[in-house]
């Protein structure tokens, strides 16, 4: 007559801790995953936020009011207008443009739900975007719409300098390859 067992073997207890250990860890991984949420926006990760945070979906317009504290993203040209939900640190910040006769004039861009708008950028999906200068009370920021990375600058002039030498170089394009 064969011997009956009261327990588990040492290899069935490990077996059974391994399932839990395992199921345990699959469990709680998927609950305790948080949503990535995008960096607070400034004049130097503008770009490189909406694009990594994939919010740039075709043509996509940024838009700021209130003085910059409120800002809002737009996809295509006939979408509606919706709030920007992550952190945003562009108070106070003035939008500048290369006029027609080259000087670096700020713009206003008039109102959005009764508010005066203070920052407009378009995005586009091959990367590029608006060519502006931002000032903020942190100081002069150059954002190129083609290559290379938004970079501070110590003035308005030498944000001028840089809009120009981009832009003979992008009306030069083999210079680039």
């Amino acid at each position: 007559m064969p011997q009956l067992r009261k327990g588990f073997t040492l290899l069935e207890l490990m077996i059974v801790i391994f399932l839990i250990v395992m199921i345990y860890a699959l469990v709680f991984s998927y609950f305790s995953k948080e949503e990535k949420r995008p960096e607070a926006l400034t004049p130097l990760t503008l770009k490189s936020t909406l694009f990594d945070a994939e919010m740039i979906r075709g043509h996509t317009t940024f838009l700021c009011t209130d003085e910059c504290r409120r800002c809002y993203l737009r996809e295509g040209i006939h979408g509606s207008f919706e709030p920007y939900e992550n952190g945003v640190d562009l108070q106070q910040t003035e939008l500048y443009l290369l006029d027609a006769d080259r000087e670096l004039s700020p713009v206003e861009y008039g109102r959005y739900d009764d508010q005066k708008i203070c920052l407009k950028l378009d995005f586009y999906p091959n990367g590029s975007s608006t060519k502006a200068v931002l000032k903020t009370p942190e100081g002069i920021f150059y954002l190129p719409a083609y290559f290379g990375k938004p970079r501070e600058v110590d003035s308005l002039e030498e944000a001028k300098e840089l809009w120009l030498k981009d832009t003979k170089l992008v009306s030069n394009t083999g210079d680039f390859y």
